[in-house]
């Protein structure tokens, strides 16, 4: 429901999400980020199996990136994970990108609060991959886990600095035993990078590990430094506050994503918006001056109102 595009859905979604609000937040949220191909399905399906044996309810929010020609997506993170997805204590939902920015969907915040109101206290968020937005993936988690492959820190020249300083811990996955030479390669060359990132406002150390989640190996270590990440939050009472300033983050994304769809549902702004548009094409009018032009004339159009 909160995922639809229905007006009469939408509604019924804003209240559900208000009677759940005071119901959620006891839960760790975790960020997990990485290239194509590093394994994140395969270690969400082996930290999620491990939390369960720790008596946990883990949900699982897969983001898929949408097509942008069709915008349809694939969702098949539920066929990735499929031990998990069998599991009763586990819930899985995969959801399209549908167009928003940062490896996110528009719609994951809202699917936080409506798992943790339903008793799910680990919730991991899986997003589409690396790229220039997905830092707002961390405006959704208390814990940014960036996963590599073993290279020898070659992949560092394909990864934006600044995901590297957004996260608290960088596992270096697929690190079985024929790999170890380039696994401590890897976690070698991380560690050195990590030195010339700004030091974390929580006072966090970030981490650099090593994961096979295809073995099952290190994923109790990765879980017990989110635990300790988790605990020095909360003793800090940083967590309060660092949810606090995302719920600000989303409110004003959701009120530039609702002011952009008035820009083609509202008859008259849509009219006055394809006329701007008509006018650049025209070169009449400059990007700035357009931009100007509208907020000018949208300005007289609320007075009148």
């Amino acid at each position: 429901m909160v995922e639809s595009n229905n007006t009469q859905h939408q509604e019924l979604a804003k209240e559900l999400i208000s009677m759940c609000l005071p119901l959620s937040g006891n839960s760790i949220r975790i960020a997990i980020s990485g290239p194509p191909g590093v394994g994140k399905s395969t270690i969400i399906e082996s930290l999620g199996s491990f939390v369960i044996t720790q008596g946990k309810k883990p949900a699982i929010l897969a983001i898929d990136p949408s097509s942008d020609i069709t915008h349809g997506s694939i969702l098949g993170d539920k066929t990735r994970m499929e031990s998990l997805s069998k599991n009763e204590a586990a819930f899985i939902r995969p959801s399209p990108t549908s167009g928003t920015l940062g490896g996110v969907a528009k719609s994951t915040i809202e699917s936080i609060i409506l798992c943790e109101a339903n008793g799910y206290d680990t919730i991991i968020i899986e997003t589409v991959g690396v790229g220039q937005s997905e830092t707002f993936a961390q405006k959704l988690a208390d814990i940014f886990i960036l996963l590599v492959a073993p290279g020898g820190g070659d992949e560092l020249q394909g990864i934006k600095r600044g995901i590297v300083e957004l996260a608290d811990i960088i596992v270096v996955n697929k690190a079985e035993e024929e790999r170890k030479t380039l696994s401590d390669a890897t976690i070698k060359a991380y560690e050195n990078a990590i030195h010339f990132a700004s030091a974390k406002e929580s006072g966090w150390a970030v981490q650099v590990i090593s994961c096979s989640a295809l073995h099952n190996r290190g994923i109790d270590n990765l879980w017990n430094l989110i635990l300790d990440h988790d605990k020095q939050l909360r003793n800090k009472d940083q967590l309060s506050v660092k949810r606090k300033e995302q719920h600000v983050f989303w409110a004003k994304n959701s009120m530039q994503q609702k002011f952009n769809s008035l820009l083609v549902s509202d008859k008259k702004i849509k009219t006055l918006y394809n006329d701007i548009i008509s006018q650049i094409e025209q070169g009449h009018l400059s990007p700035d001056k357009a931009a100007q032009t509208l907020i000018s004339k949208l300005n007289i159009r609320i007075d009148n109102d």
